[in-house]
């Protein structure tokens, strides 16, 4: 996993007193205190939310840390957020795995037009800048993306040195933390449906449907899954074949049906 020297002098001073303050955590309300607190003077956020999975297929866990109103880690608005996390990660993948720092006005659009006042996506719109970065495990071959929102303008030069720094910390920390109970129940969503099931999906079939079944649309599960809503599309009227359905509805309603009954 990526590691960096701290700071010589007054700086690595401070830094080392906020990762002592870091390495005795155990749960999410400190852990909030934690980055709420002297961290803000290096990392200064609104939001944090940390991803962890395949980005690639969108199969992603996550964690939300935050103050605000209606922002918690599974609030209503949030099954989207694979969607966006992708997004997030593909901007990272492009900054060469560098900390980058962008307008979240970019981002957006992919909140759709409705949000309920006081709501996680409420809140996001209310968002100006993001800071990205992000960690990889070689033992796991997994990628964990660190995403800092705030509603004034993160300053990249001093965040980005101070993200390198202290995000190793930060993930160590949450490393820590006993998972939510969403977290010790919820499986990616290629895992929902059954990998070989009675009706013969394939796995692309399989991930289609899983995200099918979440309510996205060809459009948004082509880019989830970096292939073309058309092809999506020709993938969905191979799956109505093979389970001899009629529209998505029956779809989902009988592969569900597989997947109770094992």
């Amino acid at each position: 996993m990526n590691s960096h020297a701290l700071p010589s002098g007054e700086d690595s001073v401070r830094y080392l007193e906020l990762i002592g303050m870091g390495a005795v955590i155990r749960r999410h309300v400190d852990l909030l205190g934690w980055l709420q607190g002297d961290l803000q003077s290096h990392l200064p956020h609104d939001i944090l939310i940390a991803g962890w999975g395949n980005f690639r297929d969108g199969c992603i866990q996550h964690d939300i840390l935050s103050e605000l109103p209606g922002v918690r880690s599974y609030a209503v608005g949030t099954d989207s957020l694979p969607f966006l996390m992708g997004k997030f990660h593909d901007c990272w993948v492009a900054a060469q795995r560098q900390p980058c720092r962008l307008n979240f006005c970019e981002f957006e659009y992919f909140l759709g037009k409705t949000s309920l006042p006081g709501s996680f996506c409420s809140a996001l719109r209310s968002m100006r800048s993001v800071l990205i970065h992000g960690l990889r495990d070689e033992r796991s071959r997994q990628e964990c993306l660190y995403v800092m929102l705030s509603v004034d303008d993160i300053p990249s030069g001093p965040a980005g040195a101070a993200i390198k720094v202290l995000l190793p910390f930060i993930d160590t920390s949450l490393r820590q933390l006993v998972l939510l109970p969403q977290q010790r129940s919820a499986a990616v969503p290629s895992a929902r449906i059954p990998p070989e099931d009675v009706s013969g999906l394939s796995e692309r079939e399989t991930q289609i449907m899983a995200w099918v079944a979440m309510g996205k649309t060809n459009s948004e599960i082509g880019s989830i899954l970096n292939i073309s809503g058309f092809t999506v599309k020709n993938h969905m009227q191979r799956i109505f074949q093979k389970l001899n359905v009629f529209n998505r509805a029956q779809a989902v309603s009988k592969v569900t049906r597989v997947t109770l009954d094992g």
